[in-house]
């Protein structure tokens, strides 16, 4: 997999190379992860070391462009193909953490878009997955705000990683996006970008 580039972030492919840059960024306010899987520091070269050889996952690196710090992670998830044919029809993007000074910079909605436009206009699938623990609030409301359609909720769907759940399953909240549903989102997100943007040029816009 090759690096997507974003002007916000761009996502590498996760290597070794990156555990420096995670450890620190996993510490630097963990009150945001209670339903996220997020290594402590000392954990991150065997989380990578993980994740580099989880069957089906295809993982990244989520570069901050402004300073090249490596602030989270995500990846491309549970690849199917089409009956009888090799070609994918659905994926799933999650494995996705990112760093509290990253949070709310537009970082995750530049890595969806690249991540959604490298899913339906590159590999060509006709769906992509997202999914959460169905007690994250946080987590459902962002997937709305990129446009992503909520499905429901499948119980026992999911192993949970809340503190004290070890070894049992969550509810999951399902959300989805579609080939046919991408070109407009995809405007709208691009749209939410620019006015980040401009607003970050002109402090003094009002706020939307």
């Amino acid at each position: 997999m090759s690096t997507l580039h974003g002007t916000l972030v761009r996502l590498e492919p996760l290597t070794l190379g990156h555990a420096p840059d995670l450890a620190k960024a996993a510490e630097e306010d963990r009150s945001s992860y209670t339903f996220t899987m997020v290594p402590r520091a000392h954990e991150v070269e065997s989380y990578i070391s993980a994740q580099l050889t989880r069957p089906g996952l295809t993982p990244f690196a989520q570069v901050r462009t402004r300073d090249g710090m490596a602030v989270g992670c995500t990846g491309f998830w549970d690849p199917r193909t089409w009956p009888g044919r090799a070609d994918l029809r659905a994926i799933e993007i999650g494995f996705t953490w990112l760093a509290a000074s990253a949070q709310g910079s537009g970082i995750n909605a530049e890595a969806k878009l690249l991540m959604f436009d490298h899913a339906f206009d590159v590999l060509g699938v006709a769906r992509v997955d997202l999914k959460t623990d169905a007690r994250n609030e946080r987590s459902r409301r962002a997937l709305e705000r990129l446009g992503a359609t909520f499905e429901g909720v499948l119980r026992s769907w999911s192993v949970s990683w809340a503190p004290g759940e070890e070894g049992q399953l969550r509810d999951s909240a399902m959300f989805s996006m579609i080939a046919p549903e991408w070109p407009a989102v995809r405007r709208t997100l691009i749209a939410r970008l620019h006015v980040r943007a401009g607003m970050k040029k002109h402090p003094t816009a009002p706020a939307t």
